[in-house]
This record gives C-alpha cells, sequence and structure tokens, in this order.
C-alpha cells in the first residue's frame, strides 16, 4: 500500500509554491479586477459581418481599445464576443459583437458615451443600422458591495461547515476536523486566487460564486473521507492514527478520482463551448470551477486528512510528556 501520509511534505512544498507564486505576482502587479468590481462602463457595438477572424481577433480587439484610450482619456478593454438576434423567430442568427469595458471612478457621461460610440463606428466603418446593441454603467461601490456580501458569505459557509463537522464526526474529534477541512477548503480558494493572479485574469462576480461552489464541492470530498477514518477506527481500533487514515485515503481513492474527473468533464465541456461561443457568464463561471474542483480534491486528500493526523500526532505526543513529567 502506498504511503501518502509519509510523502505528505511533498504535497504541503507544491501548493506552498504556487500560492508563493500568486502571492509573489499580487506584489508585483495586484489583482486585476473587472469592470464589476472597479467601477466604469460597458459598451456593446455589432461588428460588421467577417469583420473578426481567427488570425486578426486579438490585434483588432487591441486597435479598438487603444483608439477608445485615445480618443476619451481613459483606460479601455475590448472583447470579441458572440450574440443572437432572437428578431428572426426560430432561425436565430448570431454576430460579432464589440465589447468595450471602460475602467472608471466615474461611468461615461452621455456626452462621451456619444463621443466613444460616433467614434468607433466611424474608424471602423461599422455598417449596422443601429450598431449600439447596449450600455452599461456600473458604480465601484456597487461591485465592493458585492465582494463584501460574496466574504460574509464564504465565512458563514465556513462557521456551519465547522458546526456540522463537530456534530457528525464526534468520535474523530468533530473540532479540529472541522478546522482542518476548512484549512484545505481555504487552501482551494487560495489555489484559485493565485492561478487568477498569476494569469491577469480579472476578478468578478462570477468569481466569487465559483468560489462558493468550490467551498461545498471541496467539502463534499473530505467529508467522505472523514466518514471512512470514522468507520475504520471503530474496526481497527489497534492501527496507529497515521496509517488508519491513510488506509482511509486509499479506499476512497477511486470514489474520489472518479467524480473530481466526471465533474471536471462535464465544466471542461461547458467552458469550451462558451469559449467557441463567446459566452463570457458561462466561461467566466466554469473557469475558476475548474481550478477549484481541481484543488477541492487534492486538499481533501493531500493536505487536510494528513494535517488532521499531525494534530491529533501532536496531541497525543503532548498527552505522554505531560504524564512523564508527572511521574
Amino acid at each position: 500500500m502506498v504511503n501518502l501520509y509519509a510523502k505528505r511534505y511533498y504535497f504541503f512544498i507544491l501548493s506552498a509554491l504556487i500560492i508563493l507564486a500568486g502571492v509573489a505576482m499580487y506584489f508585483v502587479e495586484g489583482f486585476k479586477l473587472d469592470i464589476e468590481f472597479e467601477g466604469g462602463t460597458i459598451i456593446e457595438m455589432r461588428a460588421n459581418e467577417k469583420m473578426f477572424t481567427a488570425a486578426n481577433t486579438q490585434d483588432l480587439q487591441t486597435q479598438i481599445a487603444d483608439f477608445v484610450t485615445e480618443t476619451i482619456n481613459k483606460p479601455a478593454k475590448v472583447q470579441k464576443s458572440t450574440a443572437y438576434d432572437v428578431s428572426k423567430n426560430k432561425n436565430a442568427e448570431s454576430f460579432d459583437v464589440i465589447t468595450i469595458s471602460i475602467g472608471s471612478k466615474d461611468t461615461l457621461s452621455n456626452s462621451e458615451l456619444t463621443k466613444v460610440e460616433e467614434a468607433v463606428v466611424k474608424e471602423f466603418k461599422l455598417t449596422a443600422k443601429d450598431p449600439v446593441v447596449s450600455e452599461e454603467s456600473v458604480e465601484p461601490y456597487i461591485g465592493k458591495e458585492i465582494m463584501n456580501n460574496g466574504l460574509k458569505a464564504i465565512v458563514i459557509a465556513f462557521i456551519l461547515i465547522i458546526l456540522y463537522v463537530w456534530y457528525r464526526f464526534k468520535a474523530m474529534s468533530g473540532l479540529s476536523a472541522g478546522v482542518f477541512a476548512i484549512v484545505g477548503v481555504f487552501h482551494d480558494l487560495l489555489i484559485m486566487l493565485a492561478v487568477y493572479v498569476v494569469f491577469q485574469i480579472p476578478l468578478n462576480e462570477s468569481f466569487i460564486a465559483a468560489m462558493l461552489t468550490v467551498v461545498g464541492y471541496s467539502m463534499n470530498d473530505t467529508v467522505i473521507i472523514y466518514d471512512r477514518i470514522r468507520e475504520n477506527n471503530r474496526l481497527l481500533r489497534k492501527i496507529p492514527l497515521p496509517e488508519l487514515v491513510n488506509s482511509s485515503i486509499i479506499q476512497t481513492l477511486n470514489r474520489s478520482i472518479n467524480t473530481v474527473v466526471t465533474s471536471l468533464i462535464a465544466i471542461t465541456t461547458v467552458y469550451i463551448f462558451a469559449k467557441i461561443n463567446g459566452i463570457n457568464s458561462m466561461e467566466q463561471f466554469s473557469f475558476p470551477l475548474i481550478i477549484g474542483i481541481a484543488a477541492g480534491c487534492y486538499s481533501s486528500i493531500f493536505i487536510s486528512s494528513p494535517l488532521y493526523v499531525m494534530w491529533k500526532e501532536s496531541q497525543k505526543k503532548k498527552k505522554i510528556t505531560g504524564k512523564t513529567a508527572k511521574a
């Protein structure tokens, strides 16, 4: 039988390296916030047919962004996406959309909006009868409120999880089991943040929703392992705790891997579909889920359970030391 517990420090180091890479990039670049958190204005304009191709999409997005930035002297980002004309009844036609995100503490005034739209239509020769698909302004405080509420929801979830595990697993010192289950979940969230910081992916409300989803998924894996540890503890009382936990992890390993692989297949399919079809909301939600679910399976096996054993073993040594000192 493979002794995963004996190799725990290798797994700790791997996680630490990923998280430290995120911390280093944070001090260099900081978090990249989407307009939902940063504040600003989003303008969607209908592109000409075949305006974007596989070869020119990246360069054309950059050209439009630079042009808008020069026009109003405010930083702009441009993303090509796809929309559908539902007015065509059953035969809905797809068309490319130029999404212009202008980050600013103050949203654009009506005159600035008109200036940008008219300039883009003229410069890039947009031919649609009504080129403006939509306009949306976002105040910075709205994003901060969403982020704060999301963090509060995560903290409440953590507290409820600890209480549940404490009650459910009294036989294996439920409070410590709950605390280290949360350490594992916190690890998953840090891995998600590290990936976003390293690759400078904008944080938005989809990321908050994905974080809350990963909290539940990660706990599912951890509870399965804890349940097997509790069962084996009743049946194999004479086996040392490290060996018992290692056996429990091995026994649930196939189930954990099968669960995460099937989940990742489904979510990756959603991500690819959204990427191909330019459905930004689905793409922004599915990508952090891929990272978080993979990290959740990893932490349940290689982080939470080994840390729980280390804690219990350290308590055991303290008790033995205390009895020796009294004697």
